[in-house]
């Protein structure tokens, strides 16, 4: 089973990797960039074919280490 894990950070906390990606864009003349956000993308072997078991071993190995919950939101995709 394959899982993609999307991990940002939280809205109310500064972004200054993103800041300074939306200074940069805005300096190369793209002025029509806002907010720029940095995040991180994963993408996990799972080996279960149990799904639920699957999901619930993401979600702990998410709380864990994959993101920081205090300053980062995570969302998953699992697929087969």
């Amino acid at each position: 089973m394959k899982a993609k894990v999307f991990v940002t950070i939280k809205e109310n906390v500064l972004d200054p990797q993103g800041n300074a990606v939306q200074g940069a864009l805005h300096t190369m003349g793209f002025a029509e960039v806002g907010k720029v956000r940095i995040g991180k993308y994963m993408e996990i072997e799972l080996d279960t074919a149990d799904r639920n078991e699957g999901e619930q071993r993401l979600i702990a190995m998410c709380e864990k280490l994959l993101a920081n919950t205090v300053i980062e939101d995570y969302r998953y995709e699992l697929e087969g």
